[in-house]
């Protein structure tokens, strides 16, 4: 079971550009200001933006450091990042290097919008450069639907992505919205992916849904452990109850073959406050032998990210 801590941040508006909304958080090292976490704001545009706080890194619910401005700017007119760029991973690359995957947001005519996943690099873990105009991970013929946010690892010498792919739109109340499950792919440079259409956490039963933000961890005995955020597909804007987005956890004994076992997630919703509504886009990540949890709350991350720590071993 996860203990709850408390809510972490959520930007008050005063930069300008962060209007609300602190979510799909990626944490970095530990600088002299504490643990360094990345997020992504909206502007008054409701376009995505990201930027990072530092928290304590003995107790996240202290704010140490707010950093005034972006780390990236968005794209030039028609790229695939000219609407919004929320940070989705944080790899530690094995050349020192820290590697942003991060998600483009751009608009479409017949549907709300378009996501691919672009790539930032800093040394400092300030200033980041994107690599590439365009994105490392975006429809090819196999996949011609967006694809979104994903989790990334450098294992057994390789490079594997768990990401977010769209398989089709469905039309809700007259609204089109998108289902989407977790796939798996690898590389050997983590730029270029093999992309052989892997299942990793597949719809139930085939209902579609969404199911959204992977968060790996290879376990000490090799097995690896998953965390993800789902929802049903109708009315889970407002359906709180029943379609809202909750966390939801799995297991595999190689990193493709994935068992679901939901019901030992070990997080529900609030019985009021910033996450009383919904739970979504887990980070998961170990330190000082502490297992902990960074989630979003209510309206998709408006109300902030929060912050548990694992009480009771579910992995």
């Amino acid at each position: 079971m996860w203990n709850k801590k408390g809510l972490v941040y959520r930007p008050d508006g005063k930069n300008g550009w962060d209007q609300g909304y602190a979510h799909v958080v990626c944490n970095d090292d530990i600088y002299e200001t504490g643990l360094r976490v990345i997020y992504s704001a909206r502007n008054s545009k409701g376009q995505c933006i990201p930027s990072f706080v530092d928290v304590e890194s003995t107790d996240f619910t202290k704010v140490n450091y707010i950093h005034p401005k972006p780390i990236l700017e968005l794209g030039e007119i028609g790229t695939f990042d000219d609407c919004g760029i929320m940070p989705t991973w944080l790899l530690h690359h094995p050349n020192g290097e820290k590697w942003l995957y991060y998600i483009g947001w751009t608009v479409r005519n017949t549907i709300p919008y378009h996501n691919a996943i672009g790539l930032a690099i800093s040394k400092d873990g300030v200033h980041y450069e994107k690599k590439f105009a365009g994105p490392v991970i975006s429809i090819i013929p196999t996949e011609p639907q967006f694809s979104g946010s994903c989790c990334v690892l450098h294992d057994e010498g390789i490079f594997k992505m768990w990401y977010l792919n769209c398989t089709d739109w469905i039309v809700v109340n007259g609204l089109p919205e998108p289902a989407y499950h977790i796939k798996y792919a690898e590389s050997s440079d983590g730029i270029y992916w093999d992309r052989k259409g892997v299942v990793a956490i597949d719809y139930i039963d085939g209902v579609r849904n969404g199911i959204s933000r992977p968060s790996v961890i290879k376990e000490a005995d090799g097995t690896y452990s998953m965390w993800y955020s789902f929802r049903g597909m109708h009315s889970f804007r407002g359906d709180h109850a029943t379609q809202a987005y909750t966390i939801g956890y799995a297991t595999s004994p190689d990193g493709t073959n994935w068992t679901r076992k939901d019901n030992e997630a070990g997080i529900k919703v609030s019985e009021s406050g910033w996450d009383s509504e919904m739970i979504e886009y887990p980070l998961v990540f170990d330190l000082s032998g502490q297992r902990n949890l960074f989630y979003n709350g209510n309206t998709f991350g408006k109300t902030g990210f929060g912050w548990a720590t694992l009480m009771e071993d579910n992995s």
